[in-house]
């Protein structure tokens, strides 16, 4: 049975204050295009180059329906979510292009 892979994830900028969701089913591709501004829209113009937060998911319905919960939330829950996860506030995608 082939597995699934699909995540949800948050993209900001360098200082913290711009907030991108995304779904996605290639996340490391997906990444890239957003710090290559390989697409023009919004992670492009506010510089949208660091991944925040990413969950992983099986199954595309639940990717789906966590995006737009997410996205339906509040700034700070947001926050609250990549805090816990990562409090520094690090670049998860940090070394995956080397």
């Amino acid at each position: 049975m082939k597995k699934h892979e699909y995540a949800i994830y948050i993209m900001t900028n360098k200082s913290n204050t711009v907030f991108y969701v995304g779904v996605t089913s290639d996340l490391l591709g997906r990444v890239y295009d957003h710090k290559n501004e390989t697409y023009k829209g919004f992670t492009a113009t506010y510089k949208c180059h660091k991944l925040a937060y990413y969950e992983e998911y099986q199954w595309i319905q639940d990717a789906i329906g966590r995006e737009k919960q997410l996205k339906a939330g509040s700034r700070q829950k947001k926050i609250d979510l990549i805090i816990a996860a990562n409090p520094s506030w690090s670049d998860l995608s940090d070394g995956w292009y080397d």
